[in-house]
């Protein structure tokens, strides 16, 4: 009879056994619960994390872009090219005679070299001067500032053009003139003004068979600006440093040659009175008032 009224769900052991068993389940969700929210923690902390990184680095990407975007717009100042403004004309070419003088040799680093044993280099009878440069080029851009105030002392240029050199080149965008399409009259000098690309480098003058033979002959290594100055002397590159144009308009480039304390005027006419002497080895001291001048000697 005992083991018709005793079963296992009945043992009283059972109960004890069952509360751990629905404790250690609680205690497992629970557990498993706190897990879920602390991984969740760590995923929201992570993407907060991350958020702060991108924000970061936006800010990070426009100022980088700002900074190129301002830099990009102050090299790129370049004036479109075209016929050289009338303002200019005048000041470059008629420097104040006082200004001459006092600037002499001002801060021109470099002289032309004398040639030996080159045959004359003349045209219609007199001394001929070839220059040889590309619009691009930055050094040609300073040096053309100084042969056009020179020259002007024997003579009248007329249809100068206006341009800057290359945007991507050394001293960016440096104003300057052109002597593509210009023409040059002198009683006592000619002039032959070669360029032979844009500020693009795309293709503009092309050197005759003789002035190639003369560029090649006494410049191998092709350096320019080169000059030729009736076959006995030449030159090659700029007589002073172009970064003193840099950020200069054309207008403002001519309009401080008015001043001889500037320190464009002591680049620009310093190295026109250094090549104006040897011009006037050239013409046998011609015109006078221009040969004798004390800023020329002092650069001569």
């Amino acid at each position: 009879m005992r083991g018709m009224t005793s079963t296992g769900n009945n043992d009283p052991q059972d109960a004890p056994q069952s509360r751990n068993r629905a404790k250690a389940s609680r205690r497992e969700a629970m557990r498993t619960q706190m897990l879920q929210q602390q991984a969740a923690a760590r995923r929201k902390e992570r993407m907060r994390l991350i958020g702060g990184v991108v924000l970061v680095l936006v800010v990070i990407a426009a100022i980088a872009i700002g900074i190129t975007v301002a830099n990009r717009n102050n090299d790129d100042t370049a004036a479109p090219s075209g016929p050289a403004g009338t303002g200019v004309i005048s000041a470059i070419t008629d420097v104040p005679a006082s200004v001459v003088d006092t600037v002499g040799k001002g801060t021109s680093a470099a002289a032309p070299t004398a040639l030996s044993g080159a045959p004359a280099l003349t045209a219609d009878g007199k001394p001929r001067v070839l220059y040889v440069g590309a619009e691009f080029c930055p050094y040609c851009a300073a040096e053309r500032w100084s042969v056009v105030n020179a020259l002007s002392r024997f003579g009248t240029f007329t249809g100068l053009g206006q341009t800057s050199s290359s945007s991507s080149d050394s001293y960016p965008n440096t104003a300057t003139l052109s002597f593509h399409g210009a023409s040059y009259t002198s009683d006592y000098l000619s002039f032959t003004g070669v360029e032979e690309t844009d500020r693009d480098q795309h293709p503009l003058d092309t050197l005759s068979d003789a002035d190639s033979k003369i560029f090649k002959t006494y410049n191998p290594q092709g350096g320019i600006p080169f000059i030729d100055y009736g076959g006995r002397f030449t030159s090659s590159g700029a007589g002073y440093d172009p970064q003193v144009l840099q950020g200069k308009t054309h207008q403002q480039i001519a309009d401080a040659l008015k001043d001889p304390s500037s320190d464009i005027t002591k680049a620009v006419v310093g190295q026109a009175n250094v090549l104006t002497a040897t011009l006037c080895q050239l013409t046998d001291q011609k015109p006078a008032a221009v040969c004798t001048a004390p800023g020329v000697k002092a650069a001569a």
